[in-house]
């Protein structure tokens, strides 16, 4: 129940703009052609950053010990390529959204969940979203 009410809350309070962002830059990519692995990972980080609470990112090679190709050498070239694009702009929203969020005690959780979309935001090829296990 208070995972549902935090993500409510992050939705309604910030998470709802995010995502768009992240959809935003999911469907520039799409209309390229040649950037359809970067929207993939666009939508799904972007439909993270409207409910993240209950969930989180990990690196498919460590989910699943295989290396694929987000996780090797052409998954390394594409988060550069998405880092120079779109990636910093969406780390700089995260970012000051964090801060903002840092201002309040209460907004604390928020904010941490702002710096691991940050993070995300930085290098999202080969990454994945499971449920949280606790």
């Amino acid at each position: 129940m208070l995972r549902f009410l935090l993500n409510v809350l992050w939705f309604v309070l910030g998470g709802f703009v995010m995502g768009l962002g992240w959809w935003l830059a999911g469907l520039v990519a799409a209309i390229t052609i040649v950037g359809i692995p970067w929207a993939r990972a666009c939508f799904v980080i972007g439909n993270f950053s409207f409910w993240p609470f209950g969930y989180e990112a990990v690196s498919r090679r460590e989910l699943t010990g295989h290396m694929d190709f987000g996780t090797g050498p052409l998954g390394l070239v594409g988060n550069i390529v998405w880092f120079l694009v779109a990636g910093w702009w969406l780390a700089i929203g995260h970012l000051s959204s964090a801060v903002a969020c840092f201002v309040t005690i209460i907004g604390i959780p928020f904010g941490i969940q702002h710096i691991k979309l940050a993070l995300i935001a930085l290098a999202p090829i080969g990454m994945q979203v499971v449920p949280t296990h606790r």
